[in-house]
């Protein structure tokens, strides 16, 4: 970890693995969606609708699992003042919201033939809108303080509060009645899903993960420029 808090250290490494994981993503993606679309049979009682699990299950995965790198990367940067802590969180919420975003959206898609409403308020649905809703709040503190050093202050307790919202949205149809279905992939009894559609959307789930690695390392390398051009501004308005 203090290896990588050295900014040209972090791009060189970047800029060496970016390729290897765009090519893993791609190919991942292409396997996923061959086995969503082609292999995998339709459900004996939501017929072909059941595809949407391949592209909302992994988005909802994702959406909690960027939320919980901003949280981690947040406290990290409140404990041991990583340089480059606040710039993963920061770079991690646009993309973590546009997952949350699909989730909720193919959610509204499934659930309008499978309960005949496009959306209820029940537990899970509302805590994924506070999902929502928290990542662009967070978004917001970094848009509307100029101060860099202030903004991070502020988005790291933003980060790390909302984080209590990870663990309702997990096991909200445990404790809540629910329409929507509880686990059935990471469960304690193991999967209830049959193997001819587990396999797709766990490879799906790993190439949302891919994807995700490839665009916070191109949004991180972004962010260590704009930072660096905005020091160099800093730098040439001092010397005037």
């Amino acid at each position: 970890m203090q290896y990588l808090a050295n900014p040209t250290r972090f791009l060189k490494l970047a800029n060496a693995v970016l390729p290897y994981v765009w090519a893993i993503t791609i190919l991942l993606f292409a396997v996923g969606l061959y086995g969503a679309l082609a292999a995998s049979p339709a459900d004996y009682q939501q017929g072909e609708t059941v595809r949407i699990m391949y592209v909302h299950v992994p988005a909802a995965w994702m959406a909690l699992f960027v939320y919980s790198v901003m949280a981690l990367a947040s406290a990290i940067a409140l404990i041991f003042r990583h340089p480059l802590a606040d710039v993963a969180a920061k770079t991690a919420a646009p993309i973590g919201a546009v997952f949350c975003f699909l989730a909720l959206a193919t959610g509204s898609l499934w659930g309008k033939p499978m309960w005949g409403a496009w959306w209820v308020w029940d537990a899970r649905l509302t805590s994924m809108f506070v999902l929502m809703l928290l990542y662009v709040g967070y978004m917001a503190i970094w848009a509307a303080i100029e101060e860099p050093h202030r903004a991070a202050m502020v988005a790291r307790v933003v980060a790390l509060v909302g984080f209590i919202n990870i663990p309702i949205v997990k096991f909200s149809v445990d404790w809540w009645n629910s329409l929507h279905q509880p686990a059935s992939v990471f469960r304690m009894g193991g999967p209830t899903i049959d193997k001819s559609m587990l396999w797709p959307l766990l490879v799906m789930g790993l190439a949302y993960t891919f994807l995700f690695l490839a665009l916070h390392l191109v949004s991180m390398r972004a962010e260590i420029a704009a930072r660096k051009i905005r020091q160099i501004h800093i730098a040439e308005i001092g010397e005037r």
